[in-house]
């Protein structure tokens, strides 16, 4: 059964499409990289998929049911930009909103809650900082924490949005390693990347975006120069030493 299907999705800002007609399935136990230029709705597909904007039209499935009726089978990181770190709360709180699908909005977390929480925290190498105000972490520690977070939904399914944007290369390498162990676990993860260089290091399969699907499936299959240059078109500039790709 594929963890997600996505069907004609079209998506319209002020009448202008974002989207347009996106199709695509997922197998399961994937690393899958969504890939594309500046502006191409990488971001509005994530969003779309999760009904956090309107679709125009079209149909998004998790395990052949609506993504209402599988919220607790999906978890969710956003853009780091798109958080109001100023917010007053300590790391461990937010991790614990990840729980809130288990025990409810309106019940205190129990202390297993706690304890799970702690352990994600530990995953990504932040327990220390539990107690600590998330506006006094840095940026790479701001993205632990809500990988933690999403770690703590103890989801089947993640979508992950530009999680490597503004982190050192030591959360990077964090990051890439708990999302490694998330595929050991039969976990599917999406996630919008922008740097060509390791997605072949990276993702076993990706989606090539710009508008509309340009193609979808295995990294070493799909991830070639000619489907390169029809999802970046002029943007795509190949560099002199060791073909790197870049876009301009």
């Amino acid at each position: 059964m594929n963890p997600v299907q996505v069907e004609n999705v079209t998506v319209a800002y002020h009448r202008k499409p974002v989207l347009q007609e996106v199709s695509f399935t997922v197998p399961e136990g994937k690393l899958i990289g969504v890939i594309g230029p500046n502006g191409a709705g990488k971001s509005t597909l994530i969003k779309a998929i999760l009904g956090l904007i309107p679709k125009a039209s079209g149909d998004v499935q998790i395990y052949k049911k609506s993504y209402k009726a599988q919220r607790k089978l999906v978890g969710y990181v956003p853009q780091r930009g798109s958080v109001d770190w100023d917010f007053p709360t300590n790391a461990l709180d937010v991790v614990l909103m990840g729980r809130y699908g288990h025990v409810g909005w309106f019940r205190r977390p129990h202390k297993k809650d706690v304890e799970f929480a702690l352990s994600c925290l530990d995953k990504v190498g932040m327990k220390e900082f539990a107690n600590r105000q998330i506006s006094q972490l840095s940026g790479g520690q701001q993205q632990r924490v809500f990988l933690a977070r999403a770690l703590a939904q103890d989801a089947t399914v993640y979508f992950m949005d530009e999680p490597f944007v503004g982190v050192d290369a030591a959360t990077e390498k964090a990051i890439i390693a708990l999302l490694t162990e998330l595929k050991s676990q039969g976990k599917t993860v999406l996630v919008v990347h922008h740097d060509l260089q390791t997605v072949k290091e990276y993702f076993d399969w990706v989606l090539l975006l710009n508008m509309r699907k340009i193609a979808i499936g295995p990294t070493e299959e799909v991830f070639t120069i000619d489907n390169l240059q029809k999802t970046y078109g002029g943007r795509l500039a190949f560099l002199e030493h060791g073909n790197a790709l870049v876009e301009q």
